[in-house]
Parts: structure tokens; C-alpha cells; sequence
């Protein structure tokens, strides 16, 4: 007859009773089940499983050893030990059911056994065994921190195998999946953590975003108050992803790997959102290049219009360079192919960054490119003439030689998003939107020592008011630029980490989408098809054209002006007015008075420098800046996690938002204790794309 449930309750208070004050039990009634893994490495890290079959409370401890052992003393060393159940000191597991964890961090030690048993204690008796382990042996040395077991100039996902060394009364996974944390900034660094969160089951997140969108430097503008699907929008922001190369000599082409990460974020929101709804990320050829695509140079048609790739091509006479005038030409070319010899980008490193980009740094920095710029290395290691330099490269740049962008822009096939790079964090939304706070421009971050808490502080209205509104976070995941965070009251963290974040710099740029009535550029004497060129108009910079809906009748956008650097610092300065009509006229100069009649009045501009959420374009560290402090993002100050393009490797590409925030999130996780979930993470989001 089957026990009755009163009879069974009292036969478990007594078993949990008797395991308290230390009488004998029989291991073949356990009260704990060991659930995995039976494979591990010695000096790597594993997140070890239990579960509970009767009650217990108490002082409970995890040991290895051998299968036949009574005693914990007869262990071979003791993985964890904390207090469960109604014991007053198992306060610290309360997010677990009844204050019993049921994960707990194992690195085992280089001498363990090979093969043993884990055993589980309630003061000193015997209340779980697991079935044999296996213990593999591996060279790598245990490490003591995030930051020591990544890599942060190469490949820093291998180190995802090891775990920070933690002290046997700090293994367990004390309630880690209940904490609370705060992602600070709604750009996609920050929409791709809430992302990662929510896949490994941690739910309690809040965005703080302080403008009123989601999407931060993504920005697709949809002029003339047009929705999406009317195709009447230019990117003021990033616009496109570079896919391969292909060279036409051999027809060999090379897949440029790191941006598939985009790509498998797009097919992961169309699943997660139903694919086909209205949220779908779909994506469609980038031109590039075109035929027509006007071209710098002093030279005009007839009609004074300015002329394109294909009449330069044919006529190369009419490439002229009336705004050089080199001192000694020769030796400008020579100081040219000595850098170029230095870099030595040939096919073999343009393979090696399009495959590898982490491996590809790595390298870069064991041969010295980011001890230099181009000028740097002419003047300060080839002791070329400071005129000659500064008339090879501006003795102005600061750049190091790290070359992936070269790679990138040599790609042949590009995409974009069909209606607009927008559209990526849009279909954030519906798991985003109700856990985003908007309007909420951080000032301050304050660290209890005692709580272990982050409070982040705003003022919700009046900037005069001295009262702010603030909450509380376990852990802050800080996904705002440098260029603002640097405004706030922060912490005290590292000497280092303060320095990346009060001088890490950051480019300017500015750019100009114009609105006309008909897309007259694709059915002129010369109709230009997509793609960017140049002109020699002061302030223009590059001009784009849309495509899509190549031919389509209709309203139609070009951005006019894209310009970065020292010329958009001056631009900024322009009021917005000047700036519009400076570019409308260079549309007309460019395309002739088509240009004057077909414009709708419609326009946006935005100088990201001037932009009160962002102060700046992109990160660009200076020579010395990134091998620098990059190592200080790997680090896990005061709780605190900073991601965003400009702790990647590279920079400006929507890709380097994505992978600061696999890693953050990664790093995030290993300190929480949470092995399993951050293997998780880089199988999924580097190893599907990357040979780790």
C-alpha cells in the first residue's frame, strides 16, 4: 500500500531531522542527485548539476574523490560549501526554490584524480553520489580572472572553456538568474545583450535609453513623413555590410566572415517575431560603385555638370589633381610604396582579416601596426621629409595601420536592409519595448560597497533640479559611448578604465539627405545606378544613391553630402539651414538645374558630433589607444560591463556593437557563475562563423 501523503511529509521532516544532527543515511536514498556533466577538465570550468529528492537544510559541501569514500576527509578536495534550506546563513540563495541551489562552478584541480566520484555532505553525512567522472587533462593553467583567461587582442571566445578561480565557499551559484541588471542604452550593443539575456533564461533587465527610440547610431530617415515601404529614406547612419571579395583576375572569391554575424541576428528576429510578418529584416544587393557615379575633379562636361567613373575611365586626362601640387612627386610615390611595403597587405593578410578578424588583430599588434600611423611611421622610422610625409599622409592623422577597413571597402558584393537599416532594431520591439525606459539621460552611477548594487541616477525633467530619479541594478551593463559616459559621475574604477573612458576618441561626420520629386539621377544623359562617388565641391564629401527600387517612378532620396573628419567639424558649425542649402546647391552643380526643379524642400541632416546623445560618429583610437585599453574592457569593475563599438576590435560597423555584447554578456555570466550559458553564447553567436 502506498504510503499516505501526511505519512510520507512526516517521514521527511524526520529524514531531514536526522541528516542535521549527523545520523547515519544510506547513499542508496539520496537526497541529492548529481545531474552532469561526467566528462570534465582538469583546470577548466563546468557548471556542476544536483537536484533534491527529499528535503534538506544545513551546512551542505560538494567533494571529488573516490567512489568508495564515507568521510569527507577521505575526499580528494571539496568543490563548494554553503548553508540551503531554513538554515539562517542561506539567505544568499533566495532566488533558488526553497534556498537550495541546484548549480554550482567546478574547476578541477591539475592533480585530480582521473576517474572518482562527486559526493555531497550535510554536515558530515553522506547525502548524494554521482556515478563515475571522467577527468580529461589539458595544459592550460588556471586563471583568476575574465580578463586572464580571454584573450583581449586576439581570439578572446577561446578562454569561454575556463572559469575565474573562485574559493570553495563562493562556487555555488548563488540565485544568479534572478539578479537584476541595468543596460544602459538602447543602440544594438545594448538590444543585443537584452537579446543574449533573455536566450540563456535571465529575464529581469531594463533598458535606460535617453533619447526616444531604440537603435542608437542605426538611423534610417524617412523623409517627407513617409512610412518604410514607400521607399523615400537615406541611411544617416551605418548603410551597409560587406560580403566578399572577389578578385577578377582569378575569379577566387573570399567571404568576409565577421559580418555574417548581422545576418544571423537578422534570421534569429524573423523566427523570434514569425517570419513574414511586418517586422521581417530582409536584405538586398548594395551598390557600391557605378558607372556614372560623379567623380572628384576640377574638369566638367559642357554643360558643367560634373562627370562620372566611366568618362574618367575612358579619358583619364580628365583626372586631374589641380589641388596637389607635390614638391617632388617621386618621392611621394617612393614614401607611398615603402608604407605599403610596411603594411604588406597582400592576399594572404586580406585572407587572414576577411576570415579571422580576432586572430587578424592579434597579429597586427605582434608586428607593431598600431605603434603607427602612415605619417608616423614615415617621419618617426623612415626619417622621410616632414613635407614629403605630410604630403603622402596629414601629419594630422592619428589612425594606427590597422587595416580591416581596407578589406571591407575592397569588397565587391554588398548588402543592405530593404527599407532601411532601422528596420534591424525595430524588430527589437516586441521583446524590448516593455522593458525600455525611454528619456532617461544617465548622470550618475553610484557603487554600494556594502549591497553590492549599482544606483543610476537622471533628472526626469528640469536639468536645473538637484533631485534625481534612480534605480538600483545588481549588475550595469554600460552600452553608451565613451563620448558621453565621460559627462557622468562614475565609481572609482581603474586608473586605466578612467583613462579609455575620459580620452578615447571618436570621429565627426556629417551627412545631408536631400528629397526630390522624381529619381531624375538614374534618367540623365548619363543616369547614374546606385553607388557612391565624390566631388570637388568644398563640404560635400561623398554622395550616395539609393538602391533600391532601381528605375522605380516616384519620390526618391540621395544623400547628398557625406563628410568625416576635420571637414565635418567645420560643417557642424554651419547652422542647419546653410548646411542644406550648401548641399542643394552642389546637387545642382553636380546634375544640373534638374536638380533645382525636382527638389521637394524635404530634407534631414544630422553632425553626430552635435548629437546630444552621441557626441561623436564612431570610435577611432589614436596610436596607442587601443592595444591600450582594450584589456580594461575585459575586466568586471564594481559589477559593472562596458560594451559597445568601441570596446571591439573594430569600429563604425554595426558587427562591432554585436560582438561587444556576445563578449560582455559572456563575461557577465562567468562572473555570475553561469558556465553552461555563457558556452551557450559563443558556440551560438562565434562559433557558427569563426573557427574557434
Amino acid at each position: 500500500m502506498a504510503p499516505s501523503p501526511r505519512g510520507f511529509l512526516a517521514s521527511s521532516l524526520l529524514l531531514s531531522t536526522l541528516i542535521q544532527l549527523g545520523s547515519p543515511i544510506s547513499v542508496s536514498h539520496p537526497s541529492i542527485e548529481f545531474k552532469g556533466p561526467f566528462e570534465v577538465e582538469a583546470n577548466g570550468m563546468h557548471n556542476v548539476k544536483i537536484s533534491y529528492t527529499t528535503p534538506v537544510d544545513g551546512h551542505l559541501s560538494i567533494h571529488y574523490g573516490s567512489c568508495d569514500i564515507s568521510q569527507r576527509e577521505e575526499s580528494h578536495h571539496c568543490l563548494g560549501n554553503t548553508h540551503i534550506g531554513n538554515h539562517p546563513l542561506a539567505k544568499r540563495h533566495i532566488g533558488w526554490e526553497h534556498s537550495r541551489p541546484t548549480k554550482f562552478v567546478w574547476l578541477p584541480r591539475e592533480d585530480t584524480p582521473d576517474q572518482g566520484c562527486l559526493h555531497a555532505f550535510v554536515v558530515n553525512r553522506l547525502v548524494g553520489k554521482s556515478r563515475p567522472v571522467v577527468v580529461k587533462k589539458r595544459r592550460e593553467k588556471r586563471h583568476i580572472a575574465f580578463a586572464d583567461i580571454a584573450d583581449a587582442m586576439g581570439p578572446w571566445f577561446d578562454g569561454v572553456a575556463h572559469l575565474q578561480e573562485k574559493e570553495p565557499d563562493e562556487a555555488f551559484v548563488a540565485s544568479a538568474k534572478s539578479k537584476t541588471i541595468g543596460i544602459l542604452g538602447g543602440g544594438m550593443s545594448g538590444l543585443m545583450t537584452s537579446h543574449l539575456l533573455d536566450s540563456v533564461g535571465i529575464h529581469d533587465w531594463k533598458i535606460l535609453e535617453a533619447s526616444s527610440r531604440i537603435g542608437g547610431r542605426v538611423h534610417t530617415s524617412y523623409l517627407n513623413a513617409t512610412k518604410p515601404n514607400q521607399y523615400q529614406y537615406q541611411e544617416m547612419g551605418p548603410m551597409r555590410f560587406p560580403v566578399s571579395i572577389t578578385d577578377p583576375d582569378t575569379n577566387e572569391t573570399i567571404q568576409i566572415l565577421d559580418h555574417r554575424m548581422v545576418f544571423q541576428l537578422a534570421a534569429t528576429l524573423n523566427q523570434i517575431n514569425g517570419n513574414g510578418s511586418d517586422l521581417m529584416v530582409k536584405f538586398i544587393p548594395w551598390i557600391q560603385k557605378s558607372r556614372n557615379a560623379p567623380v572628384s575633379t576640377s574638369k566638367r562636361r559642357p554643360d558643367g555638370t560634373i562627370l562620372g567613373a566611366a568618362e574618367i575611365a575612358a579619358n583619364p586626362s580628365l583626372a586631374d589633381n589641380v589641388t596637389v601640387t607635390y614638391s617632388n612627386a617621386t618621392a611621394v610615390e617612393e614614401a607611398e610604396a615603402a608604407y605599403d611595403d610596411w603594411l604588406g597587405l597582400d592576399e594572404d593578410k586580406l585572407r587572414a582579416i576577411a576570415t579571422n578578424v580576432f586572430q587578424a588583430h592579434k597579429a597586427a599588434v605582434q608586428a607593431g601596426n598600431f605603434n603607427f600611423s602612415e605619417s608616423g611611421y614615415l617621419r618617426y622610422v623612415l626619417k622621410t621629409d616632414l613635407n614629403i610625409t605630410d604630403e603622402t599622409d596629414s601629419t594630422s592623422d592619428y589612425a594606427p595601420s590597422w587595416e580591416y577597413d581596407s578589406v571591407y571597402f575592397g569588397a565587391t558584393e554588398w548588402r543592405t536592409i530593404d527599407q532601411g537599416l532601422s528596420r534591424l532594431p525595430t524588430a527589437f520591439g516586441p521583446s524590448v519595448l516593455n522593458r525600455t525606459i525611454f528619456q532617461t539621460k544617465v548622470q550618475e552611477m553610484e557603487w554600494n560597497e556594502e549591497t553590492e548594487k549599482m544606483t543610476v541616477k537622471w533628472r526626469p525633467g528640469n536639468p536645473f533640479d538637484l533631485e534625481t530619479k534612480s534605480m538600483d541594478f545588481d549588475y550595469t551593463i554600460v552600452a553608451v559611448p565613451f563620448s558621453q559616459v565621460r559627462l557622468w559621475r562614475l565609481p572609482s574604477y581603474t586608473s586605466l578604465l578612467s583613462r579609455a573612458i575620459n580620452t578615447l576618441n571618436y570621429e565627426h561626420t556629417c551627412k545631408v539627405a536631400l528629397h526630390y520629386k522624381t529619381r531624375f539621377w538614374e534618367h540623365l544623359e548619363y543616369p547614374i545606378i546606385g553607388g557612391c562617388g565624390s566631388t570637388n565641391i568644398p563640404g560635400i564629401g561623398n554622395i550616395c544613391y539609393p538602391s533600391y527600387r532601381i528605375n522605380s517612378t516616384g519620390p526618391g532620396v540621395i544623400l547628398a553630402s557625406y563628410s568625416s573628419g576635420t571637414p565635418a567639424r567645420t560643417l557642424g558649425s554651419m547652422t542647419e539651414t546653410e548646411h542644406v542649402a550648401l548641399t542643394q546647391r552642389a546637387m545642382i552643380e553636380t546634375h544640373g538645374l534638374v536638380a533645382q526643379e525636382q527638389y521637394t524642400g524635404a530634407y534631414d541632416r544630422i553632425c553626430w558630433q552635435n548629437n546630444e546623445f552621441q557626441a561623436g560618429s564612431w570610435c577611432e583610437p589614436m596610436v596607442g589607444q587601443q592595444e591600450l585599453y582594450l584589456p580594461a574592457y575585459f575586466h568586471t569593475e564594481k559589477h559593472t560591463v562596458f560594451i559597445g563599438e568601441h570596446t571591439s576590435f573594430t569600429h563604425a560597423w554595426i558587427f562591432s556593437a554585436l560582438e561587444s555584447a556576445v563578449r560582455g554578456t559572456s563575461q557577465l555570466l562567468l562572473d555570475m557563475g553561469l558556465v553552461d550559458e555563457a558556452k551557450e553564447i559563443t558556440q551560438t553567436w562565434m562559433a557558427r562563423w569563426i573557427s574557434m
